[in-house]
């Protein structure tokens, strides 16, 4: 792969990732309402799905996958729904008078953070197909395959942590500078940003019936 080649690709997927999403919506969320560093495993959540999907791909799935129709509906569907009722906890349990309930409960685990980030991606099985019809654009027939598979799924992924990493360093320290009732508003605000990252999700499923 040349250098001119990945430079189309880099500025190809700078392109796709301009516009938020469900899952910065989503590290939104969880920046705000849990701080930063804890919201760093729901873009490992994230991440992790987006590498078993490009290896879905890689793998000559993407076929198989798009043919199972009811299955890809109940798995998005089902990840719009665990989306709303998390959003709609959210807002409910945000009040100033619960901040020294929620301290005694404790933080969300990482493991329900990195859970919630690999739901949301992994809500649209769909991204497979769209790995398996990008990346063919880039690859060098007369090269081989896989390390050229290598270089475009490491570059992808780089730059969607960046992007993660920068929404919810943004939503963490902004959350940081409000207490009392004013963080109780920033943690509706964040559930709002939940529902919403499951709408987005329910509107692609119903385009693309």
């Amino acid at each position: 792969m040349t250098i001119e080649l990945w430079s189309i690709y880099v500025a190809t997927v700078l392109a796709l990732m301009s516009t938020p999403g469900p899952s910065q919506l989503l590290m939104l969320s969880n920046s705000a309402a849990h701080g930063f560093q804890r919201s760093l495993a729901t873009a490992a959540g994230d991440l992790t799905a987006n590498a078993l999907q490009m290896l879905a791909a890689g793998l000559g799935l993407a076929a198989i996958i798009a043919m199972s129709g009811n299955a890809l509906s109940i798995i998005k569907w089902a990840g719009v729904i665990y989306l709303i009722w998390l959003g709609c906890r959210m807002i409910l349990r945000a009040s100033p008078n619960n901040s020294s309930e929620s301290e005694s409960m404790g933080p969300v685990s990482l493991k329900s953070l990195w859970f919630q980030g690999f739901v949301t991606s992994a809500a649209n099985p769909k991204a497979v197909v769209f790995f398996a019809a990008l990346f063919p654009q880039f690859i060098q027939a007369e090269s081989p395959f896989w390390p050229q598979f290598l270089i475009l799924s490491l570059t992808y992924l780089i730059m969607d942590g960046v992007f993660l990493s920068t929404y919810g360093y943004g939503a963490g320290w902004i959350a940081k500078q409000f207490r009392g009732s004013a963080k109780a508003w920033i943690e509706r605000i964040g559930g709002s940003f939940m529902i919403l990252a499951a709408v987005l999700l329910g509107l692609k499923s119903l385009q693309r019936q």
